[in-house]
């Protein structure tokens, strides 16, 4: 199959679609078979614009994959396949995905390539389950900080006991001049 003749027109899209496995960091194979047009539309407008989503036809997009060097997909292009390339957060396309397949049961997820490996549809899933970039970031931000004011309390301790213990000797001695007067 690799080496029959390419036409030109299908050579446009197999490097177009090479182009897009390479530079998109996953790429999710949904089978879309009894979706409408405004569902598929519906769809694309829910993953959002660092997301696009690709109806392609299986032999030209077998094709891309093997040319931008992604094994382990030939399995999944059975059926009318759409690619969904992800260049943005990956676990928010996986998150719409999910959620327009769990209110459209004609959504099927196969699998996809994840930072160059192929992935199956409960790994997907498991993409979906984590919590989005952003969450993760303030998680990571609010764990530092607490940390560091730990670290600062520690620190301060030692300042505060001297402070506290001068205190008291003045204290002390304010009150054994006091009893010898």
């Amino acid at each position: 199959m690799a080496d029959k003749p390419i036409r030109a027109d299908k050579a446009t899209a197999v490097a177009e679609l090479t182009e897009n496995f390479r530079s998109s960091g996953a790429t999710v194979l949904t089978e879309y078979r009894g979706l409408t047009v405004s569902q598929l539309t519906q769809l694309r407008r829910s993953l959002g614009a660092e997301t696009t989503y690709t109806v392609a036809k299986n032999t030209l997009a077998k094709r891309a994959a093997t040319d931008a060097g992604i094994t382990g997909l030939d399995e999944l292009f059975t059926g009318p396949t759409a690619l969904t390339f992800v260049s943005g957060d990956v676990v928010e396309a996986a998150k719409g995905l999910r959620d327009f397949a769990t209110a459209n049961p004609k959504l099927v997820i196969k699998g996809g390539v994840f930072e160059g490996k192929a992935i199956s549809a409960a790994e997907v899933t498991k993409l979906a389950d984590l919590e989005s970039r952003e969450v993760l970031l303030a998680k990571l931000a609010g764990a530092m900080k607490g940390n560091l004011s730990k670290a600062a309390a520690l620190f301060q301790a030692p300042l505060s006991k001297t402070a506290r213990l001068a205190a008291a000797l003045q204290d002390k001695r304010e009150q054994e001049g006091a009893e010898a007067a």
